[in-house]
């Protein structure tokens, strides 16, 4: 895999999915129905999926392809594979919160290598490189990429005063229940997988997540913050949360910089 073209290209796409994102989003009023599992999709999902549907498909036809909007079509289990959530964070974008995301990943063996997080209404772009670190790239984005930063975990995180993240829609009493057994400093909301970049970034050391969530959901974001030295571990054994699973459903998981010290369940 040509991963300097395999990021250029998942980058664009994610351009180019906010800008239509934004369209609608911008638009005075726009149509919101429930799927089979009552979450909510809209136009500007369908519109995302496909124009990156087609660009991923176009530029690597041999590499499987999963997305939200398209999931029930794969019903197999797999390793290496290309897997979009074309707008994280409906709920956000329907009550206009601004935190949704565009998500772009590459998986090989099961490991998420390679992602783009575009927060088109933040202004927010974070990807990993071919090397395997992570950066932030700085608004305004164009074609071709602008000023770019490394981003890193923060190292030496206090555990008697951890700055935390938890998710604004699916917040719940398990989750407050187990952020109450850590020293907390502070804590933040965010939605979608921006929760993954404030750690990756250094604003935040924990990111709990006692709820369902799908592999499209965690798997660009995890791979910045994999690329930023952070790390996500399944919540029952902490072991490294893997991809490529029956259903794509995920485990509850833990999200965190690695100088955290962990509490055992």
């Amino acid at each position: 895999m040509d991963f300097v073209k395999l990021i250029a290209e998942m980058r664009r796409l994610a351009l180019e999915a906010g800008d239509e994102i934004m369209k609608i989003y911008g638009a005075e009023d726009f149509d919101v129905r429930s799927k089979s599992d009552a979450s909510p999709v809209t136009e500007a999902d369908e519109k995302a999926d496909a124009l990156i549907s087609a660009g991923l498909r176009a530029a690597f036809p041999d590499v499987a392809l999963v997305t939200e909007e398209q999931a029930a079509t794969h019903g197999q289990t797999l390793s290496t594979f290309l897997i979009v959530d074309p707008l994280d964070g409906t709920k956000e974008f329907v009550q206009r919160r601004g935190d949704f995301t565009v998500n772009i990943a590459y998986v090989e063996n099961g490991v998420p290598r390679l992602g783009v997080v575009y927060a088109p209404a933040k202004g927010r772009l974070f990807y990993t490189n071919a090397e395997g670190g992570s950066v932030e790239e700085k608004a305004p984005f164009n074609a071709t990429p602008g000023e770019v930063s490394p981003i890193g975990v923060n190292t030496t995180p206090d555990n008697r005063g951890l700055m935390v993240v938890a998710s604004k829609s699916h917040r719940d009493a398990a989750t407050d229940d187990y952020i109450g057994r850590y020293g907390v400093r502070d804590m933040t909301s965010a939605g979608s997988s921006l929760k993954f970049c404030l750690v990756a970034t250094g604003e935040a050391d924990l990111y709990p997540r006692l709820g369902r969530t799908m592999e499209w959901d965690t798997a660009a974001g995890d791979a910045v913050l994999r690329g930023a030295g952070g790390e996500v571990v399944r919540f029952d054994d902490h072991s490294p949360l893997a991809y490529g699973k029956p259903g794509f459903e995920n485990p509850f998981f833990i999200a965190f910089a690695p100088g955290v010290l962990l509490v055992k369940d």
